[in-house]
């Protein structure tokens, strides 16, 4: 009997080892749809977290999310936040969105274009799962256009808790601890004397079109994270999206400024990049827990990545450092502790969700992204070639082994991904270097610049003449 029951059993694994390789092609296999919660930190480059190699930042948290689920030691965003925010929520690259800049800066939308406003020029990955059934949250950063009566709901997000960014800072009447800032939403966010609001200490926010009072010690960074956590709580019998862009780890007033002191509850740390770094990794730490009490960890993929490189360490450099960022991913199906090799860039997460969650792509638009789904389950599939980034006229390209960067240098990376041992062979004559730049220029060719840009051998994009 105990040979006949040995089958059984192995029969048993078999079976729902299948399942769960099948849960791409089938996501209403355990009853619905997985629940997403994708979370992308604010200025964060990989080396940053312990778990990509930094000797000092203590990230207990992102490192047992990466024992738990899958590192990615190669994932690109763009160098700056709008092109990435954008890049991110609907798959595609900037020569099809206009978003090849900072919002305001040159090779970025201008107000009154078509591709200005995002919610109705683009179908975002919120729209998407929505035709599932999903309930859809934000809560955090946008810093992208569109009126703040609509800009969220627009973009197919049925709830939110976001940084006002330039709208007053509130003003608190100590009598009655209300918020007596008057909010119009017709306030123009190019308007020459519009105030940031603080997003950090005594934050400026707003809840669904609401502003929330905020007192001086309250802290952003656990403002959002309360309402991330409260969104799974109240949407846990529904399949949910919650979409988390960070406040951390951004460098605000030439400094990293202090954080929440875990060791001593009411003091605030010292300025600087560590606590910052360390207290993103607590907040991860909150909602991960949040997800286990709620007993939502096996319907759940939880995904975590940054949006640039960090301050003063390859933010808004058309380079390795400054679009390379971290992308850790948990949910079922996942074999625990795999460090991929994979190439995937951030156009990757659309198609991901879509795949996983059985939503249709649109089919009135190219998506650039390529699903991540064979790569997390480990199963055959299509797979990248190449990654791409870019910002303002420059653009860069990436395989596994060679690297094109915006000021036209060409690398062989031989099988290193974090910047080291790179040799630079822009002017060698050797026949391999030469045939792989070829072939990176022909790829560019599919991967324009900005209009009104001519291509330049090098990769990047000048002013046409």
């Amino acid at each position: 009997m105990r040979g006949r029951e040995t089958v059984t059993l192995r029969l048993l694994e078999v079976v729902l080892g299948c399942l769960l390789l099948c849960w791409g092609d089938s996501a209403s296999v355990f009853g619905r749809p997985p629940n997403f919660v994708v979370i992308m930190a604010d200025d964060l480059g990989a080396g940053e977290l312990a778990c990509y190699g930094h000797s000092e930042h203590q990230t207990p948290q992102l490192d047992q999310l990466a024992d738990e689920g899958i590192r990615f030691r190669t994932c690109y965003a763009t160098p700056v936040c709008s092109p990435t925010r954008v890049m991110i929520m609907t798959g595609r690259y900037g020569f099809r969105t206009g978003w090849f800049n900072f919002l305001e800066r040159r090779h970025s939308p201008v107000p009154g274009s078509p591709q200005f406003d995002i919610g109705s020029a683009e179908v975002t990955f919120a729209d998407v799962l929505k035709q599932r059934g999903y309930v859809t949250g934000i809560a955090g950063k946008w810093q992208l256009p569109g009126s703040p009566a609509n800009r969220i709901s627009d973009c197919g997000f049925d709830t939110h808790c976001m940084w006002l960014w330039r709208h007053p800072l509130p003003d608190i009447d100590p009598a009655t601890g209300k918020d007596r800032t008057a909010y119009d939403p017709r306030q123009s966010l190019f308007a020459s004397k519009a105030k940031r609001a603080n997003r950090y200490w005594h934050p400026g926010i707003m809840v669904d079109g609401k502003r929330l009072p905020t007192k001086p010690d309250d802290y952003g960074p656990d403002i959002f994270t309360d309402f991330v956590c409260d969104f799974m709580h109240e949407h846990q019998d529904e399949p949910f999206l919650i979409y988390y862009p960070m406040a951390l780890i951004h460098k605000h007033g030439g400094t990293w400024p202090p954080v929440p002191d875990l060791a001593n509850p009411g003091h605030r740390t010292s300025e600087g990049l560590r606590p910052n770094v360390e207290y993103m990794d607590h907040l991860v730490g909150r909602i991960n827990r949040r997800i286990d009490e709620l007993g939502l960890r096996e319907n759940t993929f939880l995904l975590f990545t940054g949006d640039n490189g960090t301050a003063d360490a390859g933010k808004g450099e058309v380079s390795e450092r400054g679009a390379r960022v971290p992308l850790i991913v948990r949910g079922p199906g996942i074999r625990a502790g795999r460090v991929s090799e994979e190439l995937v860039d951030l156009t990757d997460v659309l198609p991901t969700l879509a795949e996983l969650s059985g939503a249709p792509l649109p089919e009135d638009r190219a998506i650039d992204g390529v699903s991540m789904v064979p790569a997390l389950l480990d199963r055959p599939g299509p797979r990248r070639e190449w990654i791409f980034s870019y910002l303002g006229d420059e653009r860069m390209l990436r395989d596994k082994r060679w690297l094109l960067e915006g000021d036209g240098q060409f690398y062989d990376c031989g099988n290193n991904r974090d910047g080291s041992g790179y040799k630079k062979v822009t002017d060698s004559p050797d026949t391999e270097a030469i045939e792989a730049r070829r072939r990176f220029e022909r790829i560019l060719k599919e991967l324009p610049a900005p209009p009104g840009l001519a291509l330049r051998s090098s990769g990047g994009a000048k002013k046409a003449e």
